[in-house]
């Protein structure tokens, strides 16, 4: 008989271990099991250890009016998470966490303006627990930016309530030595909106289970990412996109580029379309453009489908260099080939960055982009440069 968290049937299976606070369920990984097998185990054995409390970041932002913001206790940061941990990362990040933060957006309320937290890592190890309620028919975007140094292990719950329109932005630029891993948890309510923006730009190494499920029918979820993996730099997305109500839409659109010797990047797209889930919709796709020599992309789309009766359901990956008709396209029009490889990147993620939703994270996000094709031969402007 499966297991049930909450009121959701979990799925036994290589791809969905046991949710569950208890860290015997969560074992130190070998790197040899399947929701390990594509991550650096010894990179990430910081965040792997048990031990006791760790510290925090340094949070700066601004709580608009109407708006409550506070801090709770672990116990109640249980009773509210939209599900237990799901791997060993998320647990410890649990467990170390001597108080978690809460935010709640009060039922028909519009926020006019975005939130913005801004955490910075102080060099040592950090573990957070964070959990944010949005109300009934209220609208907000919610940004969250993560730099500095740190080894940071985190566990995130948004709850979306009925008929919400919500935007969450998540933009990790770590400096160079940070590693960060956890888990994000997304439950969509009754004919709510929401889109998950996630960009992955800096950091050593970069371990994120995100997932999604819905409280009840009509819920539509937007997830896009971008993430730019240079020599020895390890990026991994776990997407995993539970259609648990019937006539609820889904699409995931994320794209990196890898550039230098040892960039890797890992992307698993899962979608689990239950019995009870009929008249559904749902796309997947990741996009890789390998920039140089010595890169790694793992692109792995997964469906689980449990009913025929629904409106679509497809995914694709697709993994490669340059296109040389586009190279040829602009070249034929007095375009260097510098220049043309450059502005191929660009749009290759400019369509996910005008989708952030916040105009200077969409600036900073643009910049962020430039600067790793400064680093990439063949892609920069040397004009600018003198």
């Amino acid at each position: 008989m499966p297991n049930v968290v909450g009121a959701i049937e979990t799925i036994e299976s290589h791809l969905h271990p046991e949710p569950s606070y208890d860290l015997e369920k969560h074992p130190m990984p070998t790197g040899r099991e399947e929701i390990w097998r594509f991550t650096p185990v010894k990179t990430f054995k910081p965040l792997l250890a048990d031990g006791g409390p760790a510290g925090e970041l340094d949070w700066a932002g601004e709580m608009p009016p109407g708006v409550e913001f506070k801090m709770i206790t672990t116990a109640q940061a249980r009773e509210l998470a939209v599900e237990p941990p799901v791997d060993r990362i998320s647990a410890i990040a649990a467990q170390r966490t001597r108080q978690a933060a809460y935010l709640h957006v009060p039922a028909e309320t519009e926020i006019s303006e975005p939130i913005v937290f801004i955490g910075t890592g102080k060099g040592g190890q950090a573990a957070e627990t964070f959990v944010a309620e949005f109300g009934t028919h209220s609208k907000a975007t919610l940004v969250l930016r993560f730099e500095g140094t740190a080894q940071y292990a985190c566990k995130f719950d948004f709850r979306i309530g009925d008929g919400a329109q919500i935007n969450l932005v998540y933009v990790n630029d770590w400096d160079d030595e940070s590693i960060h891993g956890g888990q994000i948890s997304v439950e969509v309510g009754r004919d709510a909106r929401v889109r998950t923006v996630h960009a992955s730009m800096g950091g050593r190494a970069i371990r994120i289970a995100e997932r999604a499920r819905y409280k009840g029918p009509g819920g539509e979820l937007e997830q896009f990412g971008l993430y730019f993996a240079d020599a020895g730099q390890d990026v991994e997305h776990r997407m995993f996109v539970d259609h648990n109500e019937p006539n609820t839409k889904s699409n995931v659109d994320y794209r990196g580029a890898l550039q230098g010797k040892g960039a890797h990047s890992v992307w698993i797209g899962d979608v689990l379309i239950r019995k009870v889930a009929l008249g559904i919709e749902t796309y997947e796709t990741n996009k890789n453009l390998v920039l140089s020599e010595g890169c790694q992309a793992d692109s792995v789309p997964n469906l689980e489908i449990e009913t025929g009766e629904i409106l679509g359901a497809g995914h694709s990956s697709t993994t490669g260099r340059f296109d040389d008709n586009q190279l040829f396209y602009l070249m034929s029009r007095g375009i260097t080939e510098e220049e043309a490889r450059r502005l191929i990147v660009h749009g290759f993620f400019n369509d996910i960055i005008r989708r952030v939703g916040v105009e200077h994270i969409e600036r900073k996000l643009l910049e962020q982009v430039e600067r790793e094709l400064s680093l990439v031969h063949g892609t920069t402007r040397t004009a600018d440069v003198a």
